[in-house]
């Protein structure tokens, strides 16, 4: 990444962008296609909330975009009370008109910064973070937000996240990062391949996967675990014991 953190997009460019993508997001299938493994990871997410926390009630979920990870849970782990953040509000309100199809409880939509939202205490049984914490900036940022949402999770509850990730040795951040060069290009070729790293670099800023599984445990998430990793994406989680 060569743009330095305080030149990166804005919340509010970061917001635009998303107003302006719903159609293409609100495909189970086909939607995340840039992100390898999209949907392999929704599905690993889904599973391991409804199996590690099958006692749920209700759900909260981070950039919650048009609703796919909420819509792969409710069909694990049916009737879940759900909690829709974003920026972007034409994402949440068809996240709302996509979930109300599911067997689903009462549906909230919040419009804001995860960062400002006020979350409360022992709240959520499960809380998912699919492709938003990459928007994280500083080390405050991360840590603010981590404890944040630990402090939300209810005891026994669960907290996953499927995410871009860097990587901590950089020959192999540049192995990796080229792997996934060659993957958007067999989408649509050498130029589609620089307009995605365009973006990244002006907007993105992930962290690798030991650095945010560290973070997990230093915040108070016991028992962390790795669902899947392929070149600079993961799916990976953790449950609050206490």
């Amino acid at each position: 990444m060569k743009t330095p953190l305080e030149n990166k997009s804005t919340i509010k460019e970061i917001k635009e962008r998303f107003d302006d993508d719903v159609e293409r997001f609100s495909n189970l299938e086909i939607g995340q296609q840039a992100i390898i493994d999209a949907t392999l990871m929704m599905d690993l997410l889904a599973n391991a909330a409804a199996t590690t926390t099958p006692h749920a009630k209700r759900l909260l979920d981070i950039g919650c975009g048009t609703g796919n990870n909420t819509i792969k849970t409710l069909r694990c782990l049916n009737g879940l009370d759900c909690d829709l953040v974003d920026l972007s509000l034409p994402m949440l309100e068809r996240a709302r008109e996509r979930i109300l199809k599911e067997k689903s409880g009462k549906i909230h939509l919040f419009q804001s910064d995860i960062r400002e939202i006020e979350l409360g205490r022992d709240k959520y049984d499960i809380v998912l973070a699919a492709a938003v914490l990459h928007h994280l900036r500083d080390e405050s940022d991360w840590k603010f937000v981590f404890t944040k949402i630990f402090d939300a999770v209810s005891p026994n509850g669960s907290f996953w996240i499927s995410d871009m990730i860097s990587h901590d040795i950089p020959v192999i951040h540049e192995l990796m990062w080229e792997k996934y060069g060659k993957h958007l290009e067999t989408l649509g070729g050498k130029e589609y391949r620089a307009k995605v790293f365009g973006y990244i670099d002006k907007e993105d800023s992930p962290r690798s996967l030991t650095y945010q599984l560290k973070l997990m445990r230093k915040v108070g998430f016991e028992k962390v675990e790795v669902l899947h990793k392929s070149s600079c994406f993961a799916a990976f989680g953790g449950i609050k014991t206490r």
